[in-house]
C-alpha cells in the first residue's frame, strides 16, 4: 500500500509507524513538504527506500498513483490541503483540527458534500479501548440514559503549546481546537446526542510575562533556574530545536486554561475544563457521565473505569492495559485506515464528526472572546 504524505511532521511519523506495525506492506512512496530537501537528507542518513519528494501537493497528486494520503501539515493548512485531496476520491487520513476558522470549516463542509471521499479524522480517543468499553457500558443501559457529563483535561505537557510553533494562535486557532476537539468528539460519541449551544471562558494566568519577544531558553540568564526552561540540565531530554522559545515572553500566545458548558438537544448539559500548567501526577483526562441509575467515571491516566450504582451498594471497577500510544487509539486508527485503503472498512471517525467537533471549539472560542452564548448551527 503506497502512501502519500503531505506535511511530514512528528505526528504523521508516529501514525506511519503504527501503519507499518499493523501491515508491513505500507510504505511511504511520496512526500510533499516545504522542507523536502531536509527530509530527504535525513532519510538518506537513516537508510531504506527513499520516497519521491515534491514541493507542492499538486505535483504529487498529478504524478503519483497512491493508495492513501495522510495530511500532517500545521493546523492552519489542514483545510486548504484537504480541499485539494478530496476530489481524488482517495482514502484520506486528516489530522485534527480539520479547520481553524469558521470560513475554512464552511469551505471544507461544502467540498465534502461535493466530493464525499473516505476520510478518517485523527481522533484516537474515540477509538481507544477505554472509550469503546465506556460506550459498551452506556449502551447496555446500566446507568440509564446520560443526563449530565463532567469532563476534565489537565495537561502535564502543556509547555509544548508555549515553547514552539504551537505558541502562535494563528497556527493553532487556540487550545479548544488543539485539545478539547478530542474530548468534545468522544463526548458526542458516548452520548449519541447533538450539541446545540455553548458558553465558554479562557484565562491566561501563568504563561505570560515581559521577557523580550523571540527570546530562546538557551539565551536566557535564567535558563538553569526556570522550571519551564528547555535548556536547563533538568530538561536535556527535550530537543531545543523544537522546544526553544521562552514561555514567559511578551509574544507567547494561547490561553493556559479554559472551560466550556455545552447544551445538548435533550436539554442535558456538559461541563468541560482544561488546564496547561499542571505537572507530574496532577495529570487527569476523563469524565463522569451521570444517569439516574448510576455514575460512570473514567480516567485515561489511571487506565480505570468505575461504575457507581445509585440504588444498590455496588461499585464495579474495570482495569485496562496501559502504555499504548494515545491510550491505544492510534493502532485502531491505523487498522481502520488500512481497511479503508483495502476497501473493506469505513472510517470509525468521520469527517462529519471532525467538522462538528471543530465547530464546537470555534463557537466556544467565540463565546470566550465575546462573553456570549453561541448557537452550534451551520
Amino acid at each position: 500500500m503506497k502512501l502519500g504524505v503531505i506535511g511530514y511532521g512528528s505526528r504523521i511519523r508516529d501514525v506511519l509507524e503504527e501503519l507499518r506495525g499493523v501491515d508491513d506492506r505500507c510504505f511511504v512512496g511520496a512526500i510533499a513538504d516545504v522542507r523536502h530537501a531536509e527530509i530527504r537528507n535525513n532519510w538518506h542518513e537513516r537508510g531504506g527506500d527513499v520516497p519521491r519528494f515534491y514541493k507542492t501537493t499538486e505535483q504529487m497528486l498529478q504524478k503519483e498513483r497512491l493508495d492513501g494520503i495522510l495530511i500532517g501539515t500545521r493546523c492552519s493548512l489542514h483545510t486548504d490541503i484537504a480541499l485539494r485531496v478530496l476530489p481524488t476520491g482517495l482514502p484520506l487520513f486528516l489530522e485534527k483540527p480539520v479547520a481553524t476558522s469558521i470560513e475554512d470549516l464552511q469551505r471544507l463542509k461544502l467540498a465534502y458534500e461535493r466530493h464525499p471521499s473516505p476520510v478518517l479524522v485523527s481522533f484516537p480517543l474515540r477509538t481507544s479501548p477505554m472509550i469503546r468499553l465506556v460506550k459498551e457500558i452506556i449502551d447496555s443501559g446500566k446507568i440509564g440514559t446520560v443526563e449530565h457529563v463532567q469532563a476534565v483535561n489537565n495537561v502535564t505537557y502543556g509547555g509544548v503549546y508555549f515553547h514552539n510553533w504551537y505558541r502562535d494562535e494563528r497556527e493553532t486557532g487556540g487550545l479548544f481546537l488543539q485539545k478539547a476537539t478530542h474530548d468534545f468528539d468522544y463526548i458526542n460519541h458516548l452520548t449519541g446526542q447533538k450539541p446545540v449551544a455553548v458558553c465558554a471562558m479562557v484565562s491566561k494566568q501563568v504563561f505570560k510575562g515581559d521577557k523580550p519577544a523571540g527570546l530562546k531558553c538557551a539565551d536566557c540568564a535564567e535558563r538553569e533556574s526556570c522550571e519551564e526552561s528547555t535548556a536547563s540540565s533538568n530538561n536535556r531530554n527535550r530537543t531545543p530545536k523544537e522546544w526553544e522559545y521562552c514561555c514567559f515572553a511578551e509574544d507567547t500566545g494561547n490561553e493556559d486554561s479554559g472551560s466550556a458548558i455545552v447544551k445538548y438537544e435533550s436539554g442535558m448539559h456538559v461541563s468541560y475544563s482544561q488546564n496547561f500548567f499542571v505537572r507530574r501526577k496532577a495529570a487527569t483526562r476523563g469524565a463522569r457521565l451521570v444517569g439516574y441509575k448510576g455514575t460512570l467515571e473514567f480516567d485515561f491516566y489511571t487506565d480505570t473505569v468505575k461504575v457507581y450504582m445509585h440504588h444498590t451498594p455496588r461499585v464495579d471497577t474495570y482495569a485496562l492495559d496501559p502504555d499504548q500510544a494515545h491510550f491505544g487509539g492510534d493502532v485502531v486508527l491505523a487498522q481502520n485506515f488500512i481497511e479503508m485503503m483495502n476497501g473493506t472498512g469505513k472510517p470509525l471517525s468521520t469527517l462529519d464528526s471532525g467538522l462538528l467537533s471543530a465547530l464546537m471549539c470555534l463557537k466556544a472560542r467565540e463565546s470566550a472572546h465575546t462573553s456570549t452564548f453561541q448557537q452550534i448551527v451551520w
